[in-house]
């Protein structure tokens, strides 16, 4: 885990570098000091997307005008680094090869709203190797639920349930990337492996690495969001009595919180397809994980639109007969 550098003085939750707030109760830190003297912070330069915000670490060698996820300009800038590079690599497993064998096979998927000629038609324009940025948590929490079920319900359909139960989250994932979307990087970290990492990067030379922005104590609210989320499900399958349940509502207290700063391989590639660029993300670590766009064929669009109201206006006939 992360470097614990000190205890809240409030709780006495363990903080770590980086910390502004108590990742507990919420305590503001005071800036670190060494013999009564402020710390002077470390300058760092990344280069920074202008339309998605993602910053990348900056490189002399490896040259980024573009934006690896959304092919925007980039501009160098210098920053206060608080610390938050990441202190996991998990390597890519997965070549370049195999990433466009990937791509290929998303292209080639038999979808009807696809047109049909876009696996002859695409063509790949980059392929950019990257570690993206996330948060791995292990907490402790007290969830307060309540709930309506089936359970105990007699007359009625429904009976009013709660409960409190103290439970425990570990090696949970929470994106801190601002290049991909919540949705990719939901999917992408089911299939990693956190068994494989590494203090050091190890991938395609040309891969790069995307920044955490935000400090720990800054993610607080993402962080409690996941825990709610994965709360609330075991909530309604373990401990809401019932085969049916609604309304369930739970509040989460924080007792403890381990962090650690993980970058996750993936390849973001863009392909071009009459004109318009498109967007996928191969996992870097599982070439069967893919996600991305893909155009839409109007013309069956079109198709399917005209028959639907061709069958309405039928049965409109039929019931006006």
């Amino acid at each position: 885990m992360s470097a614990v550098v000190t205890g809240c003085e409030r709780c006495g939750s363990a903080l770590e570098v980086g910390d502004l707030r108590c990742p507990i109760c919420a305590l503001s830190v005071a800036e670190p000091r060494e013999r009564g003297v402020l710390l002077e912070k470390v300058q760092a330069k990344v280069v920074r997307c202008v339309t998605c915000g993602a910053s990348l670490e900056y490189s002399a060698e490896v040259k980024a005008p573009r934006c690896a996820f959304c092919a925007s300009v980039m501009q160098v800038e210098t920053m206060a680094d608080p610390l938050e590079q990441a202190e996991a690599f998990l390597p890519f497993t997965v070549d370049e090869a195999a990433a466009r064998e990937a791509l290929g096979r998303f292209l080639g998927e038999k979808r009807f709203f696809r047109p049909s000629d876009l696996a002859a038609s695409a063509a790949l324009q980059s392929l950019r190797p990257m570690w993206w940025p996330a948060w791995g948590f292990t907490a402790g929490a007290r969830v307060s639920w309540t709930a309506d079920s089936n359970a105990g319900s007699r007359r009625s359909a429904w009976a009013p349930h709660s409960g409190q139960e103290a439970m425990s989250f570990e090696n949970i994932l929470v994106s801190a990337s601002r290049g991909l979307t919540e949705r990719e990087c939901e999917k992408l970290a089911e299939h990693y492996q956190l068994g494989t990492q590494e203090q050091a990067p190890r991938g395609p030379e040309d891969a790069q690495v995307e920044r955490f922005d935000v400090t720990r104590s800054g993610a607080r609210k993402q962080i409690l969001a996941a825990v709610e989320a994965l709360a609330a499900e075991e909530m309604k399958h373990e401990h809401v009595p019932g085969s049916s349940v609604r309304n369930l509502h739970v509040a989460v207290v924080l007792s403890s919180l381990e962090t650690k700063r993980y970058a996750l391989p993936a390849y973001v590639l863009a392909y071009q397809y009459r004109g318009k660029v498109y967007r996928v993300v191969v996992h870097g670590q599982d070439a069967g994980v893919v996600l991305g766009d893909a155009p839409l064929s109007w013309a069956k669009v079109v198709l399917v639109v005209g028959a639907v109201l061709l069958v309405l206006a039928l049965l409109v006939l039929v019931f006006t007969n």
